[in-house]
C-alpha cells in the first residue's frame, strides 16, 4: 500500500492501540514491520491466526507469553565469540523456559481436539532445549545472578567470602563497642574502596592506624581502615578476586556451550514474537469489540454496523457500508458536519486493518475485499509554500490518483470538485467518477452538489446516499442511507427557528422547480424507507421466532428419534427373551407331542381333548400386548358383547373358531368345537363374523384297523377325483389331520397329465402350517405321492 494512504486514513494509530496488548521485543518488531498487504492468500492465512488466538483467548485466556527482551544482538555476540553476562543469559534461558512451557500448552489443546492449525503450525516451529534451558536455570537467576549452585568452587568460594566478612564486621563491632567509640564521628560500619572502614573525627586520624580511604565533604570526617582489620580486608579482597574469576568462567562455559544452539535459539525468540504478536492482534481485537472478517475473492464489502476504531466507543455511530456486489460506486450527498468524511475513513481504515490481518470493529459475517491499492482523497491540503489553493490542491492528488489507478483498486473521495464554481465543479465531479468507472475501480465520493443525485440515479452500478438528518432535533444522527440521496433542510431548520412562513414560501417559489421536485422525490423516499425499515424490523421480530421454534423442533426431532432408538433396541433385547423363552417352552411341548405320537402306535389311545390341551398351551406361548390389553376402547367394545345361540366365536384360549350352542350360566355358554363341546366363559370368547362361504363337508376317512388313535388316516388318496373336489378334500384332510396332531402325511395324487399334482403342490406351498413337502420314495409312489411334514 502506498504510504500517503496510511498517513491520510491513521493507520499509525491503530498500530499504537495495538502495541499495547505487545509483551515482548521481538513482538513489537514484527508489529512496526505491519503494513496491509494484496495477497489474497497471505491475508487469509493472517486472518486465520487471528481467529485461532480469539478461540484461544476464549478458552484459555489467551497465549501465556511474559515479557521477553530481543536476544538477537546477544546471539550476534555469540556468533563472534564474545562471552555474555549474566543477565543476557538469564534472558535467553527465559525464552528457552517459555518454548517448553508454550508447548506444553499446545499440545495441551490438542489433546482436546480443538482445532488450530496455524497455531499449531508455528508451535511445531519451535525446538525444545530443556538440558540446556535447566543449566541456565540452575546457574543464572532471573535478575543475572550467577548461584552458589553453577560450581562447587564457586560455593566454597563464597562461603569463605562469608566468613572473611563476617571476621571483619566483628573486629569493627568491637571498635564500635569499646572506649575507642568516642572518637568516631558515627557508630557504623561502611564501605569504600571495595573494603570495609570506620568513621572517624579528622582530629584523631591516627589514633587507629592503619589506611585512610575517603573523607566527608566537609573534611569533618574521614574513614578509616584500622590497622587490626587490613590483613583481614586483604584476605576477603583475595576470596571476591577468586569469585570474579570463577564467575567469568562459569560465564564464558554457559556462552560456549550457547553457540552450537545459536540458529534454533534465534528460531525460538522469532516464533515467539510471531506468537504474540497473533496474540495481540485478538487482545486488541477484544478491547474494540471487533471480529475477524471473512474475505471476499469478489471484492464485495459487507461491513455490518462497522465502527471506526479511533473514536470513542461510546461516542461512536456504527453503520452498514456494502459495496461491490450491486454497485461499485456510492455517492454520498448532504450537508457538512453529517458525517460523510468518518464514513468514507471506517471503510478505507476497516478495509486496511483487514488487509493487514487485524479484527476490525463490526459485526459478524461482516466481509472485506481485497485491493491491489487504496487512494483517498480527504481534507483540506492547501499548500502556502507551493502556492496551491484548495482546488488545487485537491486536483493535484486527484491527478496523481487517477494516473496509478487500475480494477482493483478502491477509492475515496471527500467533498469531490468542491472549491471552484458549483456548477463546473459538479461537471468536473462527474467526469472524474466516470473515468473511475470505466477504469473498474470502486470508489465512495461524498460532495454538495445536487447534481450528482441525479448522476447517482441514472448511472449502473452506481448508488445514491446520504446522511440521516433529524429535523425534529436540528441534529445530525450519523446514519448512512445507502439508496436515498441527501437533500437540503434549509427550509425545515428556518421554519423551527422561527422565521416567517411567507419568506419560506417566497423562497420556495424562486428555487429552481427541478430542485425543489427533487427534494420532494427524496423526501418521499426517505419516508418509504422509514416505513420499509419499520416492516423489517417488525419481520425481522417473526423471523428471529420462527428461527428459534424450528431450532426447538430440531432438537425435540433429534431427541425423539434418539430416545425412539433406545427404546427400539430396549424392545428387541426384551422381544429376544421372550422368544428364547417360548422357544424353551415349545420345545418342551414338542417333546410332549413326540411321547403322544409313541403312544398313539401302542396300544393306549391318545384322548381328542390331550390334543385340544397341547394347542392351548401352544397358544398360550402369544403374550398379549399390554398397550391393548390397557385400551379402554377395547374394554368398551368388549363390553358391549351381545352372545346369541349360533353366534360363531373365537375361543382365545385354543385360538379355534366355535359356534354357540346354548347359554349355561351367568356367562357361560357352550360351544360346538369342532366334534368336541365345552363350556367357555364370555370373557374368553370374541364374536366373529358369519362365514359368506357354506360349509365344506367333512371327508371322513376309515380307520385301516382300528388300533389307530384316530379316525383320520396318515394318508390321503385322491386318485379318479375332480381338481375342485380334490383340492376341498386336502384342505379338509390337512386339518384334521393337523387337529390329530400328525407330524406328517402322504398325499397319493397320482401322475396322471400333472394338474392334480400341480395344484396340491401349490396349496401345499401357501399353507403356513406345512414345514416343506417332497415326492414319495420310489417304493412308496414316487412323484404319484407328495409326503407332507408339519
Amino acid at each position: 500500500m502506498n504510504k500517503k494512504i496510511l498517513q491520510t486514513l491513521e493507520f499509525d494509530k491503530v498500530k499504537q492501540q495495538l502495541s499495547q496488548h505487545v509483551v515482548t521485543k521481538l513482538g513489537e518488531e514484527q508489529l512496526q514491520q505491519l503494513t496491509p498487504i494484496s495477497d489474497f492468500d497471505k491475508i487469509e492465512e493472517q486472518l486465520l491466526e487471528t481467529k485461532e488466538a480469539f478461540d484461544v483467548l476464549r478458552l484459555r485466556g489467551g497465549i501465556p507469553i511474559p515479557i521477553l527482551e530481543n536476544i538477537k544482538p546477544h546471539m550476534k555476540r555469540i556468533e563472534i565469540g564474545a562471552m555474555l553476562n549474566g543477565l543476557e543469559i538469564a534472558q535467553v534461558g527465559r525464552v528457552l523456559r517459555t518454548v517448553t512451557e508454550l508447548q506444553r500448552f499446545f499440545e495441551d489443546l490438542r489433546e482436546l481436539e480443538i482445532e488450530l492449525p496455524r497455531l499449531y503450525e508455528w508451535n511445531d516451529k519451535m525446538i525444545a532445549l530443556p538440558d540446556l534451558a535447566k543449566e541456565i536455570r540452575i546457574a543464572i537467576d532471573e535478575d543475572g545472578r550467577v548461584t552458589d549452585d553453577a560450581s562447587s568452587e564457586l560455593k566454597h568460594i563464597r562461603q569463605s567470602i562469608r566468613r572473611a566478612e563476617q571476621g571483619v564486621k566483628d573486629q569493627l563491632n568491637s571498635i564500635l563497642r569499646g572506649g575507642s567509640s568516642k572518637y568516631l564521628s558515627d557508630n557504623i560500619v561502611t564501605m569504600r574502596n571495595e573494603r570495609y572502614v570506620i568513621p572517624v573525627k579528622s582530629e584523631y586520624r591516627s589514633h587507629f592506624g592503619g589506611v585512610v580511604h575517603d573523607q566527608s565533604a566537609s573534611g569533618q570526617t574521614i574513614f578509616v581502615e584500622p590497622r587490626q582489620v587490613v590483613e583481614l580486608n586483604n584476605k576477603l579482597r583475595q576470596h571476591q578476586i577468586a569469585e570474579r574469576k570463577e564467575i567469568e568462567r562459569i560465564l564464558a562455559v554457559l556462552s560456549n556451550e550457547l553457540a552450537p544452539f545459536r540458529q534454533d535459539i534465534l528460531q525460538n525468540a522469532f516464533v515467539l514474537g510471531k506468537l504474540d504478536f497473533i496474540n495481540a492482534k485478538a487482545n486488541f481485537g477484544k478491547s474494540i469489540k471487533g471480529i475477524v472478517p471473512d474475505l471476499s475473492a469478489d471484492k464485495h464489502v459487507s461491513l455490518k454496523q462497522a465502527r471506526h476504531p479511533l473514536i470513542d466507543s461510546e461516542k461512536v455511530v456504527a453503520n452498514d457500508i456494502i459495496i461491490g456486489k450491486d454497485y461499485q460506486a456510492i455517492v454520498i450527498t448532504g450537508p457538512n458536519t453529517g458525517g460523510k468524511t468518518i464514513t468514507l475513513k471506517t471503510l478505507g481504515l476497516l478495509q486496511l486493518m483487514g488487509q493487514a490481518g487485524l479484527p476490525i470493529p463490526a459485526e459478524e459475517d461482516s466481509q472485506i475485499g481485497v485491493f491491489s491499492e487504496v487512494y483517498a482523497d480527504i481534507g483540506d491540503e492547501q499548500s502556502i509554500e507551493q502556492n496551491l489553493s484548495t482546488f488545487s490542491s485537491h486536483m493535484t492528488n486527484i491527478v496523481s490518483i487517477l494516473a496509478h489507478l487500475d480494477q482493483d483498486s478502491l477509492v475515496l473521495f471527500d467533498e469531490l470538485g468542491a472549491g471552484t464554481d458549483p456548477q463546473e465543479g459538479a461537471a468536473l465531479a462527474i467526469s472524474i467518477l466516470d473515468q473511475v468507472g470505466q477504469t473498474g475501480a470502486f470508489v465512495m465520493a461524498t460532495t454538495h452538489y445536487p447534481e450528482l443525485k441525479v448522476y447517482g440515479y441514472n448511472r449502473t452500478g452506481t448508488i445514491n446516499a446520504s446522511m440521516e438528518f433529524d429535523v425534529d432535533t436540528l441534529s445530525p444522527t450519523y446514519h448512512l442511507l445507502i439508496g436515498i440521496p441527501g437533500r437540503s433542510n434549509a427550509f425545515e431548520i428556518s421554519k423551527r427557528l422561527g422565521l416567517s412562513t411567507q419568506i419560506i414560501d417566497q423562497a420556495k417559489q424562486i428555487i429552481d422547480g427541478e430542485s425543489q421536485d427533487l427534494n420532494d422525490m427524496i423526501s418521499d423516499l426517505e419516508n418509504q424507507r422509514k416505513m420499509t425499515e419499520t416492516e423489517y424490523l417488525e419481520m425481522r421480530h417473526y423471523v428471529d421466532e420462527a428461527e428459534d421454534l424450528y431450532k426447538d423442533l430440531k432438537e425435540a426431532y433429534e431427541t425423539f428419534f434418539s430416545e425412539r432408538e433406545k427404546e427400539m433396541n430396549k424392545a428387541k433385547v426384551k422381544a429376544n427373551e421372550i422368544i428364547s423363552e417360548a422357544e424353551e417352552k415349545a420345545e418342551n411341548l414338542i417333546q410332549d407331542i413326540r411321547q403322544m405320537q409313541l403312544r398313539s402306535q401302542s396300544e393306549s389311545k391318545v384322548k381328542e381333548h390331550e390334543f385340544i390341551d397341547v394347542k392351548s398351551q401352544l397358544s398360550d406361548l402369544k403374550h398379549e400386548e399390554s398397550h391393548l390389553a390397557k385400551n379402554k376402547v377395547l374394554k368398551k367394545a368388549k363390553e358391549k358383547k351381545n352372545f346369541k345361540a349360533g353366534d360363531d366365536v373365537l375361543v382365545e384360549a385354543f385360538g379355534q373358531r366355535g359356534t354357540l350352542i346354548s347359554k349355561t350360566g351367568n356367562k357361560e355358554w357352550q360351544v360346538q368345537l369342532g366334534i368336541l363341546k365345552m363350556a367357555v366363559s364370555e370373557d374368553g370368547m370374541t364374536l366373529l363374523a358369519p362365514e359368506k362361504e357354506p360349509t365344506r363337508r367333512m371327508t371322513t376317512v376309515k380307520s385301516d384297523g382300528g388300533s389307530s388313535r384316530s379316525s383320520v388316516k396318515t394318508q390321503l388318496d385322491l386318485r379318479g377325483k375332480r381338481f375342485e373336489e380334490a383340492l376341498g378334500e386336502v384342505d379338509q384332510y390337512i386339518d384334521a389331520a393337523l387337529l390329530a396332531g400328525y407330524p406328517q402325511v402322504t398325499i397319493v395324487h397320482g401322475r396322471g397329465t400333472g394338474a392334480l399334482k400341480n395344484g396340491v403342490q401349490e396349496y401345499l406351498r401357501s399353507h403356513r402350517r406345512v414345514k416343506h413337502f417332497e415326492y414319495a420314495p420310489a417304493n412308496q409312489g414316487g412323484d404319484g405321492a407328495t409326503i407332507v411334514t408339519f
